[in-house]
């Protein structure tokens, strides 16, 4: 069964443009996941199809009305019962470890925010859980929900082509990665580490793991 990734969002297009290529959209091809961004505008039942509203209390900028988003999830929950995520600055941070988490459940339902944020009965009554990409600010969710999307699809079987290839990932290898060569073996002078032309793979493998390790960050 391929692993779903529902989308709640009001610019849905954007998604298609992005994992309609590349590893997911391979991945995608053969049936292995599948990416469905749904308009929250479609769930609302006014005739100017209101998504936000003023904040309760004041202050500047607008809120995600709960009401379209209670409907979009209780519809997308039919076919898709993975957890509800939704992509917050002060979400706990995602890491390799939290995707590979959320890896082995049978889908993920994202709430993209935008303007001032979301009502927060969604993460109340909706059983929430907040994931952050860090400590910045975005004009809106929906980038954060593409990385987190690309880095739990990859860890789902069959969308690496290589397997191998994911326990060389950054953060997965034992000091986050280290530095890669291919042909030519010089380039404006500048030339490959001998060593990794030697064929002795014992050597390959200590200079990789100390090389890595002074890239590591502190």
């Amino acid at each position: 069964m391929a692993k779903r990734f529902d989308v709640l969002t009001i610019f849905p297009g954007i998604f298609g443009a992005v994992f309609g290529a590349g590893v997911i959209g391979r991945a995608a091809e053969r049936g292995l996941v599948e990416v469905h961004a749904h308009d929250l505008r479609d769930f609302t039942h006014d005739r100017h199809r209101q998504v936000d509203d003023s904040p309760f209390g004041g202050g500047a900028g607008m809120v995600l009305k709960p009401e379209p988003i209670f409907e979009a999830v209780e519809q997308v929950r039919r076919s898709n019962p993975g957890p509800l995520i939704l992509m917050e600055p002060w979400g706990e941070r995602l890491t390799q470890e939290l995707a590979a988490e959320l890896a082995a459940s049978p889908g993920l339902v994202i709430v993209c925010g935008r303007y001032e944020g979301v009502d927060d009965r969604v993460r109340v009554g909706l059983d929430a859980r907040e994931v952050s990409i860090g400590d910045y600010v975005l004009s809106g969710a929906e980038i954060p929900a593409m990385v987190l999307i690309d880095a739990v699809a990859r860890l789902v079987p069959g969308v690496v082509g290589d397997p191998g290839s994911l326990d060389q990932d950054s953060f997965t290898a034992e000091f986050g990665g280290f530095p890669q060569f291919t042909r030519p073996a010089e380039y404006r002078g500048m030339k490959v580490p001998e060593v990794l032309l030697s064929g002795d793979h014992r050597r390959i493998r200590e200079w990789r793991r100390a090389a890595a390790r002074r890239r590591a960050p502190i």
